[in-house]
């Protein structure tokens, strides 16, 4: 663990990782759907808008007709020149109300409260797939963790994961910690490997705050998960073929060949994307996020994970201003109390967490 007051910047990094994941977030969304938007055809698509190098937002789609290309609805207020403030989105959300169930119940918090936190300040109708299944299991009086295991064939996909920026951002230096805060949130709605990847997500955020490099994030979070989960075997995997020099593209053919017939959503092929993009991005915020997006699969989630990450470990500073202009220090967010919330009120409130005195966590 690394004291809080010997993290350089930490106010900047914080807000970096907010920043980081709202636009990552953003690129991605347009084209989040995984088993029409595949590698290839975003790719096909940035050709034809000549926007390859990806440096900026996606493009508006070429010849105008956002329904010819099935660009998602929003695509309109998520492309270059049309950005004002961020869209509401599910992956900040999460985020969101993190930072509302450390404000409200504490490092100490239990997983019967997040849930009650949920009823209380999240819609129905803004949860998806396993938070959906686990949110329908509270309000039916089902107690966790019957609500991540009755009736859900979305235990291991991604949701959890994108729930636990937060954790990450206020346990800086101290991945193990993030960790535990992350499981004791995943295991409302998830198991086995959806469960790993939200801690593995926090843990990563966490060690990005005070490692040498991505690589050294990543390593550092690995050793929270079971070394023989598929998800770590599948990181590990990636970052092998990284290690021998193979192509971006290549290793995420590979990797897609080894990760196939588990869907779009589900976490272990996700993280080979984001692990992909992390690696070949090697800690440029632009190139890390381009990359990530463009390998497809849950793009919005992705994109955000990777700014995440790319974000701390830059900087509110380091991040180029193409991505942070449009956003106007402005959120969406369709948590009660928190709509049209400033980010950089946002990263306040979250640095007072990560700087608080005392933690209390359960044995």
């Amino acid at each position: 663990m690394t004291p809080v007051g010997t993290v350089p910047d930490l106010a900047d990094r914080i807000l970096g990782g907010w920043l980081g994941r709202i636009a990552g977030n953003m690129l991605g969304k347009p084209v989040e759907r995984g088993d029409l938007w595949t590698r290839d055809r975003i790719d096909r698509y940035l050709r034809e808008a000549s926007a390859l190098p990806l440096t900026d937002y996606l493009p508006g789609p070429p010849g105008g007709d956002g329904d010819a290309w099935e660009l998602r609805p929003e695509w309109r207020a998520c492309v270059r020149g049309r950005v004002r403030g961020s869209c509401r989105d599910d992956d900040i959300d999460y985020a969101i109300l993190g930072l509302d169930l450390l404000e409200t119940r504490g490092f100490g918090f239990s997983t019967e409260q997040v849930g009650e936190l949920w009823l209380l300040r999240l819609p129905y109708l803004q949860t998806f797939t396993a938070e959906r299944v686990a949110y329908r299991n509270l309000a039916s009086g089902l107690r966790p963790t019957l609500t991540a295991t009755y009736d859900n064939p979305y235990q291991e996909w991604i949701g959890a994961l994108i729930r636990a920026d937060v954790f990450g951002w206020t346990c800086p230096g101290d991945p193990v910690r993030a960790a535990q805060l992350a499981r004791r949130d995943a295991v409302l709605s998830h198991t086995g490997n959806g469960v790993y990847g939200a801690m593995w997500a926090a843990a990563l955020i966490a060690s990005a705050f005070t490692a040498r490099s991505v690589r050294q994030a990543l390593d550092r979070a690995l050793a929270v998960i079971p070394a023989s989960s598929r998800l770590a075997r599948t990181v590990r995997r990636v970052s092998s073929l990284h290690d021998t020099g193979m192509s971006w593209e290549d290793t995420l053919t590979t990797a897609g060949e080894e990760t196939a017939g588990l869907g779009w959503i589900h976490t272990v092929p996700n993280a080979a994307v984001l692990t992909a993009g992390l690696l070949y991005g090697d800690g440029d915020f632009t190139r890390t996020i381009a990359l990530t997006v463009r390998g497809g699969l849950d793009t919005d989630s992705n994109g955000a994970t990777a700014g995440s990450v790319a974000g701390v470990l830059t900087g509110a500073r380091g991040i180029p201003a193409q991505w942070t202009d449009p956003l106007e220090d402005t959120v969406r967010s369709a948590v009660f109390g928190f709509d049209g919330a400033r980010i950089s009120d946002l990263a306040r409130r979250t640095l007072r967490l990560a700087e608080s005195a005392v933690v209390t966590l359960p044995g």
